[in-house]
């Protein structure tokens, strides 16, 4: 009897468990707290899992709660009774079995609560970082995601593609305004799917940037041509994206670079979806293309072997590719298809470069902002006014006095002066960054200060110029000469329309610098700077002056209609290495300039004479320059 109520007492006691509803999932609970009797079915479901059941674990937790609660309340097992050493034996065996058995506990104040309750699982925190992180600044700026891109924007840019490939591996001249035709009608399909409308600046952009590709066709020099690409890709980049504040105009004219890869991805997934939802048509287009390109082949074969006029027009419109440059044709497939999908790409989904605030800086006092401009204003008026003292009569004192020839004077003043009216610029924008804008005197102050500043400032430029026209009188014009000359030019009309800003309003001001710079590109390639060059020089030797054969050699072919008025043998020298570049075989038609036909006709009309002896003479016999040869060399073209 002793061991039967150790035995007991050692059990978990279901007189212990408060009188309550069962659990969910607690199968062997009878209803309404009521003890299932010793020796009742209820207890052997309870304790014996039942075969067939899906989970063993369940019929384990079940064993757990009829340990727990097989005994009626506040009585003992009966001495001779079997249940109890069976339920014993039962959940031993659940426990030696290596299953968990939920432990239950005893008290009446204690809740139960479950046996392995599992550990909250923590968030994935990178996962949370990479969901919180903002998006990016090109993602914050572009405008709403493209649509699909559509059949004339993608036959549009494959042509752009196709003439790259088969016209601008020869050369440049008109091919360039050719491949920019299909990029800007891609860039006009997209921007109508996406429904933009052409506003008047977005013309005025695009028109300026195919007036410049006009360039190439025009010159033969390179250098403004070069100037005339740049110029003419920055403006297409503006006409894309709509820009009209300094950062917008500044970061808008580069924008298209952030949009090649957007751009070959979104063409990309526009050819997969075209190619999926028409195979039939893509076959069918394939084949009459086919079809096309034989008969033409096999035609065109048999009329250039019956007419050589016709065979001698044919062979100059069909554009000739070997197989040696293929490498070179492929790149620059490729470069004109990313270019025509970045330009589509972002027409259909431009950045907001104008969305880019710069702050304002903090408004200083007026002593503290005014005083040095109007102490740099007073430096600028005694140095003008020396100027004009120089220019009304005492040109030749100053000489004089400080041991110069004229063209020293002049050499020695045009440098500073260029920098002089750079720096000014620099210091009328941090000027207008930190000038006091609280009240109308304020502004008042800030438009009379800068206002007379760039008065100055253009006297001096206008100084410069003079300079540079007495250096050029002195030793004639290069490529350096004008090149700096056409700057210094052009920075007088910016100050021009930061006055007319200071009047009307700042407020096309970023605008009216780019279109100035454009047409000053426009204007400096119009004008054939190495034609001017190579006139200049020509006049200054007729009038008594010495020339440079073989600086003028070194032009390009637009200098050949000024050259040809020279007298024998000097024009033979100049014109010698030119005959001999133009006796080549002809380029294309499309990749040859207008400057080049003209000077190979010519050549061809009154061919030089070889003159190698005299004009090894007549190079040595150039001007006595005091060093200005060396010095001034430098020709990056």
């Amino acid at each position: 009897m002793s061991e039967q109520s150790s035995d007991a007492s050692s059990r978990p006691d279901a007189s212990n468990k408060p009188d309550a509803s069962p659990e969910p999932g607690d199968a062997g609970q009878p209803a309404s707290g009521t003890a299932p009797e010793p020796g009742s079915d209820a207890v052997r479901a309870a304790v014996l899992p039942r075969p067939g059941d899906a989970d063993a674990s369940d019929g384990a937790g079940a064993a757990g709660d009829a340990v727990g609660s097989g005994d009626a309340v506040g009585s003992a097992p009966e001495p001779g009774s079997e249940e109890p050493a069976r339920t014993r034996a039962a959940a031993g065996a659940a426990q030696t079995s290596g299953r968990p058995v939920p432990t239950q506990n005893a008290g009446p104040d204690v809740p139960k609560v479950p046996a392995h309750p599992r550990p909250a699982q923590p968030a994935d925190v990178w996962q949370r970082r990479g969901q919180q992180q903002p998006p990016g600044v090109l993602t914050r700026l572009r405008a709403a995601s493209p649509p699909a891109i559509g059949v004339g924007t993608l036959w549009s840019v494959f042509a752009t593609a196709l003439l790259s490939a088969l016209l601008l591996g020869d050369g440049l001249g008109a091919n360039l305004l050719i491949v920019a035709v299909p990029a800007a009608l891609g860039a006009f399909f997209a921007a109508r799917s996406a429904g933009r409308r052409l506003r008047p600046w977005t013309a005025v952009w695009a028109l300026g940037g195919l007036a410049l590709l006009a360039i190439p066709a025009l010159r033969d020099a390179g250098w403004p041509v070069f100037l005339a690409m740049v110029s003419a890709l920055a403006l297409g980049s503006l006409a894309l994206h709509g820009s009209r504040s300094w950062p917008g105009v500044l970061l808008g004219s580069v924008g298209l670079v952030p949009s090649v890869a957007g751009g070959a991805r979104w063409g990309w997934r526009g050819v997969r979806a075209r190619a999926d939802d028409s195979r039939g048509r893509v076959r069918t287009v394939a084949r009459t293309t086919a079809v096309a390109v034989v008969l033409l082949v096999v035609f065109g074969a048999l009329f250039a072997s019956a007419d050589a006029a016709f065979a001698d027009l044919l062979g100059g419109l069909i554009p000739d590719v070997s197989i040696g440059d293929s490498p070179w044709r492929v790149f620059l497939f490729v470069l004109g298809l990313l270019g025509a999908l970045a330009a589509a790409y972002s027409a259909a989904a431009p950045v907001h470069w104008d969305n880019i605030t710069v702050r304002p800086g903090k408004a200083r006092n007026r002593a503290e902002w005014a005083l040095p401009l109007i102490v740099l204003n007073l430096l600028f008026a005694v140095f003008i006014g020396l100027q004009l003292v120089v220019l009304l009569g005492g040109y030749d004192k100053v000489l004089e006095e400080t041991g110069l020839k004229p063209a020293e004077y002049a050499r020695q003043g045009f440098w500073q002066l260029l920098w002089a009216t750079v720096l000014t610029l620099l210091v009328i924008a941090l000027a207008l960054r930190w000038a006091p804008r609280g009240r109308p005197g304020d502004r008042t102050l800030v438009r009379s200060v800068l206002g007379v500043l760039c008065v100055l400032t253009l006297v001096v430029v206008a100084s410069a110029l003079r300079r540079m026209d007495l250096y050029v009188d002195a030793f004639g014009l290069t490529r350096l000469r004008i090149s700096v000359a056409a700057v210094e030019l052009w920075l007088g009309v910016v100050l021009v329309l930061i006055l007319a800003a200071g009047v009307f309003g700042a407020r096309l001001l970023p605008r009216a610098v780019v279109v100035s710079a454009a047409a000053g590109v426009l204007a400096f390639g119009l004008i054939s700077p190495d034609g001017l060059i190579a006139e200049q020089n020509v006049q200054r030797y007729g009038s008594g002056g010495t020339i440079d054969i073989e600086y003028l050699k070194g032009l390009s072919a637009d200098a050949v209609p000024a050259l040809d008025v020279l007298p024998e043998p000097l024009r033979s020298c100049a014109l010698e290495d030119f005959q001999r570049d133009l006796a080549l075989p002809d380029a294309p038609w499309y990749s040859t300039s207008w400057g080049e036909v003209r000077a190979r006709d010519i050549l061809e009309e009154h061919p030089a004479e070889s003159q190698e002896v005299t004009c090894y003479d007549l190079g040595r016999d150039a001007d006595e320059r005091d060093g200005y040869e060396e010095e001034d060399s430098y020709d990056p073209y």
